[in-house]
């Protein structure tokens, strides 16, 4: 597999995301179903209320029965992508890569992925000016238009409030919602969110980011932190808090998944120093279940 930096170290999304998905492809078969497609599969005989249109005419003039004309048709969704770009995804990893930079990777790569499945994709950056979105569309043109506006998006501020929020969640349609996070919040509006989503959406997709450094604590020595979203800093020794951070973390971390998934969320961690393919897999398993 390609590591988070190579692929970034390629300056190319577009590209990066076609190496990174590209793999996947070869395994990811599309859903069939019976309906009224274009490839011909089987008759059945007609049952009342059934579509005449579907009615073959001229095998009903041959042996005075009638049948549909069936076919398989591939399955296609709407995949609604959501990235939270506040300031905290300019956290940076021991690879110089940032939250924001896997990020960009992760979502290229799975709009890529739902478009070769023929799904409808869209794009939400929820930023503190407010939201930037791209509807969903199954169009050649969509990719460019995903690829620009993550390419251009900066981390910055913090997470948007309630009312910046509101449209995301106006109307009812089944899709499938994948969201990126860091879940840092104050006070549960990333929470709150994710719960909206789910009663609007029906599945959501939760791909929770961590950045190595964070989840190993591979600091040494007297550090001096600094909170991107707040400015405040705190200085500590590294060597002396790692045992306390790391069992507070794991706490904290398995609470979170507990919490997302009593929400009926699909809770997925993901380390930004490895390989997308995880991510990528649970995105494939939740469409396939879906459709």
């Amino acid at each position: 597999m390609l590591t988070p930096e190579l692929l970034f170290a390629l300056r190319n999304l577009p590209l990066a995301a076609r190496r990174a998905a590209e793999g996947f492809l070869a395994g990811a078969h599309a859903s069939r179903r019976q309906g009224a497609g274009m490839e011909f599969s089987q008759y059945r005989p007609y049952q009342p209320g059934d579509d005449l249109r579907r009615l073959d005419w001229r095998l009903a003039a041959r042996s005075d029965k009638y049948f549909l004309r069936e076919s398989e048709v591939d399955t296609s969704l709407t995949v609604n992508l959501v990235l939270d770009a506040s300031a905290s995804l300019g956290h940076l990893d021991d690879n110089n890569l940032s939250k924001l930079d896997y990020a960009r990777l992760l979502l290229a790569a799975l709009a890529y992925l739902a478009q070769k499945q023929g799904d409808a994709v869209g794009l939400t950056l929820l930023l503190p000016t407010g939201l930037r979105q791209l509807p969903a569309r199954a169009d050649t043109r969509q990719l460019p238009r995903l690829y620009h506006a993550l390419e251009t998006v900066a981390a910055t501020g913090t997470f948007p409030d309630a009312a910046t929020l509101a449209p995301l969640t106006a109307r009812r349609q089944r899709a499938l919602t994948v969201c990126v996070s860091d879940l840092y919040e104050e006070q549960g509006e990333i929470s709150r969110l994710l719960a909206r989503l789910r009663a609007t959406s029906g599945e959501v997709l939760l791909l929770h980011l961590m950045a190595g450094n964070e989840l190993n604590f591979s600091y040494k020595g007297s550090v001096t932190f600094r909170d991107l979203e707040t400015g405040q800093t705190l200085q500590l020794d590294a060597d002396q808090q790692r045992a306390a951070y790391q069992r507070q973390l794991q706490a904290w971390l398995r609470d979170t998944a507990q919490a997302a998934r009593r929400q009926g969320l699909d809770y997925y961690l993901l380390d930004t120093s490895q390989p997308l393919d995880g991510a990528l897999r649970e995105f494939l398993k939740r469409r396939q279940l879906m459709s």
